[in-house]
């Protein structure tokens, strides 16, 4: 009974942890999108990872966490670094035109595509009550905000392709944190990323490329770009942390709690005022997420039965 109960309070603490993440979610995307227009959008992903590299480096290094990676493992954190990165890009460049609201809701294909790659990549249990949990929370995130392509035309989708991207960089996320601290996948992540980014930014410097070259911020501009890593460290932090303790199909539902966080900044920062379909999609993906969470914890305490 010791190693069920264990097992459950690890898959609560993920579940914890990913809830975590869905609060400091967005105030990247907020941070990104009060960054002034003329700081690039390869600027803003720069400074985001090197912002985190230099938080997180120093302390893996203090607590002994740092190895040397094999070839395996250093190949594999450049193409996490690959995959967040085009995700992050996506999804700034979305917000620069759309609503912050909009893009997140068509960002929120992404659990549902992390459920199923959880399934097939990483043979984790994927019940129906569980798929069909993901797809009503999805329902909820589409009555939030109602995307139409039609209004943003081809931007509409950029959020789709950060979606795909960061559901597999999710996948290689709970592959790799159960391996090594989450500290240290994150410092290394961001070193991995800061390698592919900065030489393109140098490349392009002078270049006038509206999404390449980097300008000289004002103290506005840097402390937004201050907050876009900060934030989006902490965040992924608990990400890392949330997929070493839990399986991903498990926690990744309640991801939906992105869309709450995001409609309270939004209307708290650029006054968009939710409306009763706004509230009424809130409610079914706080409910989808309940559901996940007291079915998982739950059967988590149940004892196994014998062979």
């Amino acid at each position: 009974m010791g190693s069920v109960a264990a097992k459950s309070d690890r898959v609560v603490l993920g579940v914890l942890c990913m809830m975590t993440f869905s609060i400091f979610g967005p105030l990247i995307d907020a941070f990104a999108k009060l960054v002034p227009s003329e700081i690039p959008v390869g600027q803003i992903i720069a400074a985001r990872f090197a912002v985190q590299g230099i938080m997180l480096l120093p302390m893996a290094a203090m607590f002994g966490w740092l190895h040397r990676p094999n070839n395996h493992e250093l190949g594999l954190h450049i193409v996490r670094a690959a995959l967040i990165l085009l995700a992050t890009g996506c999804f700034v460049a979305a917000i620069r035109v759309m609503p912050l609201a909009d893009a997140i809701a068509i960002f929120f294909v992404e659990p549902f595509i992390l459920t199923l790659l959880g399934g097939f990549l990483l043979g984790e249990a994927i019940g129906p009550r569980r798929i069909m949990a993901c797809l009503v929370g999805f329902c909820g995130a589409l009555l939030v905000i109602k995307p139409s392509f039609a209004a943003f035309g081809p931007v509409a989708m950029f959020p789709l392709g950060t979606a795909f991207c960061f559901a597999f960089y999710m996948v290689l996320t709970r592959r790799m944190a159960v391996a090594m601290h989450p500290v240290t996948l994150q410092a290394y992540t961001a070193i991995a990323a800061i390698g592919l980014a900065f030489p393109v930014l140098w490349f392009f410097d002078g270049s006038g490329s509206v999404a390449l070259d980097p300008t000289f911020p004002e103290r506005y501009g840097f402390l937004m770009l201050l907050g876009v890593g900060m934030s989006a460290t902490i965040a992924h932090i608990f990400v890392s942390f949330a997929l070493s303790l839990a399986p991903a199909a498990t926690i990744a539902p309640f991801q939906y709690l992105e869309i709450v966080a995001a409609t309270a900044l939004g209307y708290w920062i650029f006054s968009d005022l939710p409306d009763a379909l706004t509230f009424l999609g809130i409610a079914i993906i706080v409910g989808s997420g309940i559901y996940v969470f007291t079915r998982e914890r739950r059967l988590s305490r149940l004892p196994t039965p014998p062979p």
